[in-house]
């Protein structure tokens, strides 16, 4: 199956979703922000990884999860804390479906998309 990648997901928020198969994560990268709006466009999986992007190959173990909604939120920053006054925040709510391993990776218009395997809980080498 397909899934959009979402990179370096902390590894509590993983480990979360384990235990409750429904979370609400909070994005502020801009990569995942976009993932995000092309898995709404798409209709697509999305795979989560605590992996960063960069290390994202063949083999990468994570989560395969369904996106049930997704909205976009500016934020405000204090001055003394950035250069910008506003962040993008997106908050999307999951579904957990599965573990995962990237089988073959490709960029479609700046976004990583994955083929992924659907892996047993056994199979699994993620600590």
């Amino acid at each position: 199956m397909e899934a959009v990648i979402l990179a370096g997901i902390a590894r509590r928020v993983l480990d979360e979703l384990l235990r409750n198969p429904y979370r609400t994560i909070e994005l502020r990268s801009a990569r995942n922000v976009l993932a995000i709006e092309e898995a709404m466009e798409e209709a697509l999986r999305l795979f989560l990884t605590y992996d960063p992007l960069e290390d994202v190959s063949t083999g990468t173990e994570g989560l395969l999860a369904e996106l049930i909604e997704a909205r976009e939120l500016e934020t405000r920053v204090p001055w003394e804390e950035s250069d910008e006054r506003e962040i993008t925040v997106c908050r999307a709510k999951v579904k957990l479906v599965g573990l995962g391993r990237v089988v073959e990776v490709e960029r479609r218009d700046g976004i990583l998309v994955a083929r992924v395997r659907e892996l047993f809980p056994q199979e699994m080498s993620m600590g």
